[in-house]
């Protein structure tokens, strides 16, 4: 089991999760975050230096089983780009996942994703 985590800009979300639906990957969870990825050479504000803020983006998480770990990497690809790919589009991190329980069941490992 692994768990993926994507750091995706707001405004391809809906675009992402359609791309996650259409390879049966239906289990997500989303939340609001902000962040800074690569680092932005600072602008000159009024003669004074000023680095980047933090910016809005979107956080997902998917648990899946092993043979899904793919599919979704490829849908969050597929559908994070913009226009072919632009400085921004997000990172996709991948962790084992040592375990999973359904809290309704207990049932435990990859059947309870």
């Amino acid at each position: 089991m692994k768990l993926v985590i994507a750091i995706i800009q707001p405004d391809k979300l809906e675009e992402v999760h359609h791309a996650l639906v259409d390879e049966e990957i239906l289990r997500i969870t989303v939340s609001r975050c902000t962040g800074h990825g690569q680092a932005e050479d600072p602008d000159l504000y009024r003669g004074q230096e000023v680095k980047p803020s933090l910016l809005a983006k979107v956080r997902i998480e998917i648990a899946v089983n092993d043979d899904y770990v793919e599919r979704a990497v490829s849908a969050i690809i597929n559908g994070a780009k913009h226009n072919g790919g632009e400085i921004g589009d997000g990172k996709i991190f991948i962790l084992p996942l040592e375990d999973c329980v359904r809290i309704r069941t207990g049932e435990h490992g990859g059947s309870a994703i």
